[in-house]
């Protein structure tokens, strides 16, 4: 079996790529994804007046921790020295709903989209467990990379996308 995806051997078994032949470079990468809400449970989160306390200085220290434990989380990640992890929130009243935008950085041998990724998804999952009791319909969606630096095949930024 000759795949182009890496996480499988020529068996098709599933494997951890050897990247230690790679340079080490400096990796960037940006992901984001959005929760929706009721607007009564958006204006808990505006006014600062929710129940369990502040919702996004919480979700700000779960999505840097998940961009942490990335490696723990999903199997076939490398643990990687994360230099740095900025999470950023963005309130959208007009849709009721909050954006996360997470940028992981590290100089290594391999890049941190995954650490970016599920720092947005901790940071999200983080505001839907302090409103649940408020609005347990809440959607996460439009999860994905924006970006990603570094590495042997270079930048990449999503379609449609400012870098």
């Amino acid at each position: 079996m000759n795949s182009p995806l890496t996480h499988f051997d020529a068996q098709g078994r599933a494997q951890m790529v050897d990247v230690g032949a790679k340079d080490e470079t400096l990796r960037v990468a940006r992901a984001a994804g959005t929760i929706r809400m009721l607007p009564a449970t958006f204006e808990l989160v505006a006014q600062g007046r929710a129940a369990k306390g502040d919702v996004l200085g919480v979700a700000r220290i779960a999505a840097i921790q998940g961009a942490k434990r990335t490696a723990e989380l999903i199997p076939l990640c490398h643990p990687l020295p994360i230099t740095r992890v900025n999470v950023e929130f963005e309130l959208d009243a007009a849709g009721s709903s909050v954006r996360c935008e997470a940028q992981v950085e590290t100089r290594g041998r391999t890049g941190v989209e995954m650490e970016a990724l599920t720092a947005v998804q901790i940071g999200l999952l983080t505001v839907y467990d302090m409103l649940k009791a408020a609005d347990r319909g809440m959607v996460i969606d439009g999860v994905r990379v924006l970006e990603k630096r570094g590495g042997k095949s270079g930048d990449w930024v999503a379609p449609g996308r400012p870098a």
